[in-house]
């Protein structure tokens, strides 16, 4: 996120708030430059007030790339860092544990090397017993949280919790896409869900 959602943020909740690392989407492979833009993007971070730090990087053969998570690592401390989901694309997930413990991960997000946390539940519970701390994410809602948290014996979760919202706008222009073909709709906006965001707090604490 930019520096200003962050002190936004920061200024409206009282959890902890652990700012993502990640210049692009797509995969985990990373250039020198993008290199430098993590860097100093965990130093904005810290700078403005971030907990903790998560991020991912990834060999070209699926492995975890231990010499840029190093370097990484070391600009984020004395602050706690997670690995994020691109563990769920390492090609050895039990080899890809033990070298983020190694390496001082003190988190790992993950759906279990599959489409989603309920699908990947077998190999979350079997590696969570290698971790104090592996939250699972991926697909994760109200209706299933239960299950989830319960097969896996994890302490904490991720999830998106979000719902669309129409636009305010009243005059639009339909002819127009302010950026892929396969976007989300310009005048659709993606929010954070209060509703649901309650719901699976009660779950959670009725559960943990």
């Amino acid at each position: 996120p930019p520096p200003g959602l962050l002190q936004v943020v920061k200024q409206c909740v009282r959890v902890p708030v652990f700012v993502m690392i990640r210049p692009r989407g797509g995969d985990f492979l990373y250039s020198d430059r993008e290199v430098e833009v993590m860097k100093a993007d965990i130093r904005l971070a810290k700078l403005h007030g971030a907990d903790g730090l998560v991020f991912g990087a990834l060999t070209e053969d699926g492995r975890i790339d231990t010499e840029l998570c190093t370097a990484l690592l070391a600009v984020c401390r004395p602050l706690p860092v997670t690995f994020h989901r691109a563990f769920d694309m390492v090609h050895d997930p039990v080899v890809a544990l033990e070298t983020l413990i190694s390496l001082g991960f003190e988190r790992v997000l993950t759906s279990g090397c599959d489409s989603s946390a309920l699908e990947g539940l077998s190999l979350i519970k079997r590696l969570a017993e290698q971790v104090r701390f592996f939250p699972p994410g991926g697909g994760i809602t109200e209706r299933n949280l239960q299950r989830i948290l319960e097969g896996s014996t994890a302490s904490e979760f991720h999830c998106s919790a979000r719902s669309a919202r129409d636009s305010g706008m009243k005059f639009r222009n339909p002819n127009v896409a302010m950026g892929a073909s396969f976007s989300a709709p310009e005048y659709s906006i993606k929010v954070a869900d209060v509703a649901k965001v309650r719901t699976l707090n009660a779950i959670a604490k009725n559960i943990l």
